[in-house]
C-alpha cells in the first residue's frame, strides 16, 4: 500500500513537471496543445474507490490549473474525465474480468484495449476543456477540430509513454 501511495505520488509529480515545464509550450498554430497529466487519471488501479479517483482528478486539474493559469478548467475537465472513467472500464472489461490490483496498463489488456480506453477518456477530456475554454458554439467545428487534433497528439504521448512502461 505505502509503495503504491510512493509510486503515484512520483508519477503525479513527474507528470505535473512535464506539462508544466515541456508539454505547456508545444503549440502548433494554436491547434494542437497535448496534456499527457491525464495519464495519471487512466493508471489509476481498476479498484480505485470512486470518491478517492474523483479527489485525485481534481487535484491534478488544479494543480495544472494553477501552473497554467486557467482557473477551474483542467479541474473540470479532469474530474468529468475521473467520473467517467468506471463506466468506460465497465464497458469495456475483459470477459473475465480485470484483475485484482492492476492498473489499466497494455501490457495485461493488450494494445487494442488500451488505446480505445485511453482514446475514450482523452476525447471527453479534451472536449470538456476546449469547450470550456472557449464557453461558446460560434467556433463550434474550430474548437472540435482542436479537440481531434490535440487528442490525437496526447494519445501518441500516452502510447509512447506506455510503451516506455511495458519494455521497463
Amino acid at each position: 500500500m505505502i509503495n503504491s501511495i510512493l509510486r503515484f505520488s512520483l508519477i503525479f509529480i513527474l507528470l505535473v513537471l512535464l506539462q508544466v515545464l515541456l508539454f505547456n509550450n508545444i503549440q502548433f498554430s494554436g491547434y494542437v496543445n497535448p496534456y499527457i497529466y491525464i495519464i495519471f487519471i487512466l493508471l489509476l488501479p481498476v479498484e480505485i474507490p470512486s470518491w478517492l479517483l474523483l479527489i485525485l482528478s481534481f487535484c491534478m486539474g488544479m494543480v495544472i490549473d494553477f501552473y497554467s493559469g486557467s482557473p477551474g478548467m483542467h479541474s473540470s475537465a479532469s474530474v468529468l474525465a475521473g467520473f467517467v472513467r468506471p463506466f468506460v472500464l465497465r464497458f469495456i472489461s475483459p470477459r473475465d474480468g480485470y484483475e485484482p490490483g492492476a492498473s489499466p496498463s497494455m501490457l495485461i489488456y493488450g494494445f487494442r484495449w488500451f488505446l480505445f480506453y485511453s482514446l475514450t477518456i482523452v476525447i471527453i477530456h479534451h472536449t470538456a476543456l476546449f469547450y470550456l475554454e472557449v464557453f461558446r458554439f460560434t467556433d463550434f467545428f474550430r474548437t472540435l477540430l482542436r479537440v481531434m487534433l490535440s487528442s490525437l497528439f496526447t494519445i501518441i504521448f500516452v502510447l509512447i509513454i506506455e510503451f516506455y512502461r511495458r519494455g521497463r
